[in-house]
């Protein structure tokens, strides 16, 4: 409704512009002010002024007697009428644009877009498999499960990757360290009882052991590490079970932690993929042949000054083997032969080498247009930055442990007004303790624009009254219990998919919705409360094709925050069960169902549960 609406508002000023031959480049359409009635607004009346010699309120006036003047003579569906507000042109909706989002907001799966015969892949998270996932790095499967939900929402045929890291150096000196130390050369075993946590405690010793030992120790184990990442460029099966055995087990340790946030994944594609089927020795030769391309300091690199980088791209070494960014290479050409589209969730340390990639890509005759990077800043705690190398960081099993024990206490001594202790068992808590902690998190981090960096703060994550998850989520278990009392109370709750809907007659006099007797008046819902969150609710889907367009899921959460505040004032001043009137109390609990469908669809976008209760 809302997109329909917004073309009309286009439509009727574009053409009282052209009635009063004025320019229509440069509409002026932005969202009103919070506390006015319109849906839309115009300031198109600044950039005419000049031109009319006339101060914008005065050119407000005579558009918006055009615009009326256009309105009249279509009779739009939506658009219902244009006023003035100083300098700005306000857009009204008729009232069957609210009768049409009862309609709408009914469906279980409302906010969906069609599908668009469209596919995208979007990697993300790809954290090199040799330890915990540290906070720090949280960013990446938060930032990037929520831009593949909303894509998917949008109507794409979305794929999630995980680009596994398995033929750098780093495991290879894990692997090197796991075939040669004991449990005896170790660290004290861990507190949490995962794999990765026991293994990481190899690759921790094998640093520590590079830097400690004497440099003839030092020497003969770089000569085996070294024979490791040859044995992976030439293709040897034996060191690739070697190498193998080690990702393999540390990477099911990390999946069972992103599983906890949840950022579940369709495919885990190894490098090594791109070396065994010689994909990977294709692209070193052409870049070799490619006039941009040097030999240098011992190494193969490309020269990137015509795409503004000044630092060369080293794509191969002089003794063959291949780097991560020439693995990389063969991997997005995969990518583009299989998919429409490419999307990476990519760190800000990994800019250099994107536009690396990016340039390397277009060098290579690919159309790099079907590629985006989504680039985010880090997580930090209070207390600094953090290491996987040393052991000295925060992993994000920890975040997620405290954000459950603290929503735990939370929950219990915020316990909804509307249940008795007793109707809360032990599950019911543990229950909404994870849906409300981990929430916490993946609200807090995927709220923020991903190029500003964060410092998460237990405070404001978990205030249940500013604008944080456990607020938005409050609401969805407000209309959950509203709509169980009705039920409780023997009052039939509206099924918008079968009951007729009509917007009544509204003082534009206009009717809409269904034609078949009327079960529900949206006509009655007149106050100015009830009527803004239907205008909130109406926006969902546009919303959603906004944040697909930009990659910005950050978007969807400021929208989860005005669709909370605008029921929480529908909430405070209109009653439902107790409601004036039947018909007053059914277009009511209609609404409070379309706004708990609205409120738990754009919640799940972002990967937040919507619990019933709180």
């Amino acid at each position: 409704m809302f997109r329909q609406f917004r073309s009309e508002v286009e439509a009727a000023l574009s053409a009282a512009l052209s009635d009063l031959d004025l320019p229509t480049d440069d509409l002026g359409i932005e969202e009103p002010p919070a506390d006015t009635d319109a849906t839309l607004a115009s300031s198109a009346s600044f950039r005419l002024a000049d031109e009319l010699g006339e101060a914008p309120p005065q050119v407000a006036a005579r558009l918006a007697d055009a615009v009326s003047e256009t309105i009249a003579a279509e009779a739009y569906d939506y658009l219902a009428a244009v006023e003035t507000a100083g300098p700005y042109l306000n857009f009204r909706t008729t009232d069957a644009y609210l009768a049409d989002t009862l309609v709408a907001g009914a469906d279980a799966d409302y906010g969906a877009l069609a599908d668009r015969d469209t596919s995208i892949v979007v990697e993300h998270t790809s954290a090199n498999p040799t330890g915990p996932v540290h906070v720090g790095r949280a960013r990446n499967p938060i930032v990037g499960d929520a831009v593949a939900n909303v894509l998917d929402t949008a109507g794409y045929d979305v794929e999630r990757h995980y680009y596994v890291n398995d033929a750098g150096r780093q495991m290879a000196v894990f692997t090197w360290a796991y075939e040669t130390f004991d449990e005896s050369d170790l660290e004290e075993p861990p507190a949490r009882d995962r794999i990765e946590y026991d293994l990481v405690r190899y690759y921790r010793k094998g640093n520590s052991y590079l830097e400690e030992a004497d440099p003839e120790a030092v020497e003969a184990a770089e000569d085996e590490i070294r024979s490791i990442l040859q044995g992976l460029e030439d293709g040897d099966e034996e060191t690739y079970e070697r190498v193998g055995t080690v990702v393999d087990q540390v990477l099911s340790g990390m999946r069972e932690c992103l599983a906890r946030l949840p950022a579940d994944f369709d495919e885990f594609v190894k490098e090594t993929r791109f070396m065994r089927d010689g994909s990977t020795d294709e692209v070193a030769a052409r870049l070799k042949e490619a006039d941009q391309a040097v030999y240098e300091e011992d190494a193969w690199q490309l020269e990137l000054d015509e795409w503004g980088i000044d630092k060369n791209l080293v794509f191969l070494r002089s003794d063959g083997t291949s780097l991560y960014t020439t693995r990389d290479l063969a991997h997005h050409e995969w990518k583009f032969d299989n998919y429409d589209r490419a999307v990476t969730v990519l760190g800000e340390d990994h800019k250099l080498q994107a536009d690396q990639l990016n340039a390397a890509l277009d060098l290579l005759g690919n159309d790099v247009d079907q590629l985006e990077n989504v680039i985010y800043s880090y997580v930090n705690l209070p207390e600094g930055k953090m290491s996987t190398r040393r052991g000295t960081g925060v992993m994000l099993d920890d975040l997620l442990d405290e954000a459950i024990d603290r929503a735990r206490e939370e929950v219990e001594t915020r316990l909804d007004d509307r249940i008795r202790d007793d109707d809360l068992d032990e599950a019911d808590v543990e229950r909404i303790a994870h849906q409300v902690g981990i929430g916490a998190v993946r609200y807090d981090v995927v709220s923020k624009q991903p190029t500003k960096a964060i410092t998460f703060e237990w405070d404001r994550a978990l205030d249940f009254e500013a604008q944080s998850a456990p607020y938005v989520q409050y609401v969805h278990a407000r209309c959950c219990g509203i709509l169980e009392e009705a039920a409780a109370a023997d009052v039939s709750v509206p099924d918008l998919a079968t009951d007729a809907i009509v917007a009544g007659a509204g003082e534009d006099g206009a009717a809409g919705g269904a034609t078949a007797d009327v079960d529900i008046d949206a006509g009655v819902l007149e106050t100015e409360e009830a009527r803004a969150l239907l205008r909130e609710i109406a926006r969902f889907p546009a919303v959603i094709e906004e944040a697909a367009e930009e990659l910005k899921p950050h978007v969807v959460a400021t929208y989860t925050r005005e669709i909370a505040d605008a029921y929480n004032v529908f909430y405070r001043e209109c009653p439902v069960l107790s409601a004036e009137s039947p018909a007053l109390r059914d277009a009511r609990l209609a609404l409070v169902a379309a706004s708990k469908h609205t409120v738990a669809n754009a919640l799940g976008v972002l990967g937040v549960e919507a619990p019933e209760s709180m």
